[in-house]
Order: C-alpha cells, then sequence, then structure tokens
C-alpha cells in the first residue's frame, strides 16, 4: 500500500489522500458486502419461514375427520400467500400417523430423527431445485381416529437469494454515496488543512532574500513542528551569514592598520640608504609580519569555532581529553620554550556535550595568552565541582587589564588588541565557544596572584551519558 501510494501520488497530497480513502472503502466496501449478503439472506429466510408456517398452519387446520378417515380440502388462503414468491415452485405432503402420504408429493422425503409435534425447518431439494421446507404436526384423538398428522411445505429459494442480493445492492449503494461524499471531504479538509502551509510559501517567496526571521507560527498544531524546524534552521542561518558578515568586516578592520604599517615600513626600507637603519627596518616589517599572522591565525579561528558551533553535532567529550591532546601538541614549547606547563587532570572523567576541535582551539588561545602575558609555572587541567565541569589555564601573573576584560565578548577590543598583540581576541575566542555550547567563560583571581581562565559547561553524569 505505501509504495502504491508513493507511485501514484507523489506529487499530490490530495491524490494519496484519495487513494488512501479508496483502498479502505474497496476494503470495507467488500467486508460490508459480505455481512450484507448474510443479513439478507438470513432476513429473507426468516421473512419466507413465516409464509412456510402460515400456509402449513392454514393446511393443517383445513385437515377434518370423516367416518374414520383424515380428509383435505386445500385453503386457497394457503397458497395466495406463497404465491408472493411467483417464481418459486410450492410443493407440500399430508403425511399420516404411520408414514403414509395421505396427499401431496412422495418425492418429498422427511429427515430421520424429526421431533414429532414442535414445528421444524429443513432443506432440501425439490425436483432438482434446492428449496426450504416447514413440518408442522397436527394430533387428532377422536373416536373413530386418533394420531397425528405431518404438513410438510415446501418452497424453492429464488425469492429468498433475490430478496438477500436485493438487501446488499441498496447497502453497496449507500455505502458508494457516502464514499463518494467521504473522498470529496477529505479532498477539502486537505485543502483547508494545507491553506496556512500555502500562506507561508507566499509569504516566503516574497521575502527579501536577507530577511531570515522567524516565520509566524500561528499554524496548526501538526505542522507546527515544521514551521519550528524551518525556524530554527533559519536562525542558524542567518547566525552563519552574521558571522560571515562579522568576519569580513572584522578582518578589514583590523588588518588595515597593520598593513598600512608593513606598507609605511617598505617605503621607508626603499628609500633608506643608511644601512643600521635598513636592519632596524628590516626588524621591524619581521615583527609586524609575525604579529600580523598571529592575528589571521586568532581571525580565522574565532570565525572557525563560530560555524561549529552552530553546525557541528554535539558528543559526549571528557576535557581530560582535551587537556592531553593541547598538552601533547607541544606547541607551548615553541611559543615559550623557558615556562613550564603542567597539565593537572581529575581522577574522574570529566564529560560535557560538546566539539572536540572548538574546545582546543579555545584552549589554545587561553594558554597562548597564559604564556605571554602571565608568570611561569602555567598550569593546565580538566576538574568538576557541584555539577560544573569546567577546563581551565592558570598562571601565576595578575591576568589581562580591566578595559579587556569588561570589553569580553565583543567582536574587537580595539585597544587592547593595539597594546597587548590580540590579547583580547583570544579572550573572544573562548567566549564564544563557552557560550555555543551553554557553557561560560570565567576569570577570576585566586589568591594573591593566581589568575586563572575557565570554560565551564554542565557536566553530563556517567550514567545518563
Amino acid at each position: 500500500m505505501t509504495s502504491l501510494l508513493s507511485r501514484f501520488g507523489a506529487t499530490s497530497l490530495t491524490a494519496r489522500v484519495a487513494l488512501g480513502v479508496t483502498f479502505l472503502l474497496t476494503f470495507g466496501g467488500i467486508i460490508v458486502s459480505i455481512a450484507a449478503f448474510a443479513y439478507g439472506r438470513e432476513a429473507a429466510r426468516s421473512a419466507y419461514d413465516r409464509l412456510l408456517v402460515g400456509a402449513a398452519n392454514d393446511i393443517a387446520s383445513a385437515i377434518t375427520v370423516v367416518d374414520g378417515n383424515p380428509v383435505l380440502e386445500l385453503p386457497h388462503s394457503a397458497f395466495e400467500l406463497l404465491a408472493l414468491a411467483p417464481d418459486d415452485r410450492i410443493g407440500y405432503r399430508i403425511v399420516g400417523p404411520n408414514g403414509q402420504t395421505l396427499t401431496g408429493y412422495d418425492e418429498i422425503a422427511l429427515p430421520a430423527g424429526l421431533a414429532r409435534y414442535n414445528d421444524v425447518f429443513f432443506d432440501s431439494a425439490f425436483f432438482g431445485e434446492a428449496a426450504r421446507y416447514v413440518v408442522v404436526s397436527r394430533r387428532f384423538a377422536e373416536r373413530t381416529w386418533s394420531g397425528t398428522v405431518r404438513v410438510v411445505v415446501g418452497q424453492t429459494l429464488k425469492a429468498r437469494d433475490a430478496m438477500a442480493v436485493d438487501i446488499t445492492r441498496k447497502a453497496l449503494y449507500v455505502l458508494a454515496a457516502s464514499g463518494l461524499a467521504m473522498m470529496l471531504l477529505a479532498v477539502l479538509v486537505v485543502r483547508a488543512v494545507f491553506n496556512p502551509l500555502k500562506r507561508i510559501a507566499g509569504g516566503l517567496a516574497e521575502r527579501d532574500p536577507h530577511d531570515l526571521t522567524p516565520l509566524d507560527t500561528d499554524v496548526p498544531r501538526e505542522t507546527a513542528m515544521m514551521i519550528q524546524a524551518l525556524n530554527a534552521f533559519m536562525g542558524r542561518l542567518d547566525r552563519q551569514m552574521d558571522s560571515m558578515r562579522h568576519l569580513i568586516s572584522d578582518t578589514a578592520h583590523q588588518l588595515r592598520t597593520p598593513v598600512a604599517a608593513l606598507r609605511a615600513q617598505a617605503d621607508l626600507f626603499t628609500d633608506e640608504e643608511d644601512p643600521e637603519r635598513k636592519d632596524r627596518i628590516v626588524e621591524r616589517i619581521q615583527t609586524r609580519s609575525a604579529s600580523l599572522g598571529r592575528l589571521l591565525d586568532q581571525m580565522l579561528s574565532q570565525a572557525l569555532v563560530i560555524h561549529r558551533g552552530d553546525s557541528v553535532r554535539r558528543e559526549k567529550i571528557d576535557l581530560r581529553d582535551v587537556v592531553l591532546d593541547v598538552f601533547e601538541e607541544g606547541d607551548h614549547a615553541v611559543l615559550r620554550p623557558d615556562v613550564s606547563v603542567v597539565p593537572q587532570l581529575a581522577d574522574q572523567p570529566v564529560h560535557v556535550l560538546a566539539d572536540t576541535t572548538s574546545l582546543q582551539e579555545a584552549v589554545k588561545n587561553l594558554l597562548s595568552n597564559a604564556l605571554k602575558y602571565g608568570r611561569t609555572p602555567v598550569r593546565i587541567g580538566a576538574t568538576t565541582e557541584n555539577g560544573v565541569a569546567s577546563i581551565w589555564v592558570e598562571d601565576d601573573g595578575g591576568g589581562p587589564d580591566p578595559e579587556i576584560l569588561s570589553a569580553l565578548g565583543t567582536r574587537f577590543n580595539q585597544s587592547g588588541l593595539s597594546r597587548q598583540n590580540s590579547s583580547g581576541l583570544g579572550l573572544a575566542i573562548a567566549h564564544a565557544v563557552a557560550r555555543s555550547f551553554e557553557g561560560q567563560l570565567v576569570l577570576e583571581t585566586r589568591g594573591d596572584r593566581t589568575f586563572r581562565a575557565a570554560l565551564c559547561f554542565p557536566e553530563i553524569k556517567a550514567e545518563a551519558a
């Protein structure tokens, strides 16, 4: 049935509903036909059995005893009742106490074990045709003659079968009429139900291509889930487009000054004739180029984590594995070989729902800030406390300047970037990762000088994971 629906009505839901209703009506029609025919046969049998009983009783009441012998004058009223079925043949037999035929057709045989006095029905043949018989008994107790006389009256079944077929046909007429009405009603209901979708489709067609605001959710409950999913998709798309616009804007904003400085230094190098000053210019060009490279890496890292926060499926992650991955990559040994980095891990797994790559980018930026602006030793770890799982980096320095902390989460921090070589952007990356996975970036001073930057998330219990 499913494959038939998919082939027949692949482009029209109305056609699919109509085909489904037709199938149900056909299947139901077969069942109703069988039930109607069975009911018709029973109704016809009951009606014509009453006629047989009436005719047999009329014949039995007309039997009299004359000179010690039963005498019968067939009453016309008995056969007038049976004449209501003009196409059927009628037969009768009057059976005496000893089983002899007093009158009628000897060919009508009584079944063995027939009750003696109760009205009894049985089916047999009448000259090669199926027939229905009734036996009515009348007992005589007179001086000249006594005994039981049985009156057997039968009729063929043409009228009964015709009545059953007529009842079945009329039932099917009613079924067909009601089925047609149901199909029309189903088509109207389907079209009415999908009118909201037509309005939504029209509204989407008229929208500006950049308009990704949520659709109106005032729709039937059955279609609300689809609208909610569509709104969620447009929300993710809007965030992706917004991230792209911000990346382009931030790139233009952040690169304008260092590129201009590099160009100016290059112009100075071209016009400079003093070898010593040329060496200093080359040194400044190298420094600014390295700074520009780090800035580009951080901006691409920020775009990466924002993108993955909306598009990558979240998985159960042990934060201790993230710490070990960052530590074993050994970037800290290249940036600051003179600074000791110590991993500190909890004894039990620290599970969260997040993305490994995004967390690694965030932790690398926090570790880079600690190596540049903190004091040795630098510690990196993953712990859990009061249902909160955290992955953190701490050092013995005082942490970023207060103005950088106050600008945390903004698209860029111009003053902090210019003075502290993009440390503010590294914190913004960590902040974006934390927010993407329902967590938060916590910056705090512990003790006198220990500063910790931690990404905190709801812990996933082992039995729930």
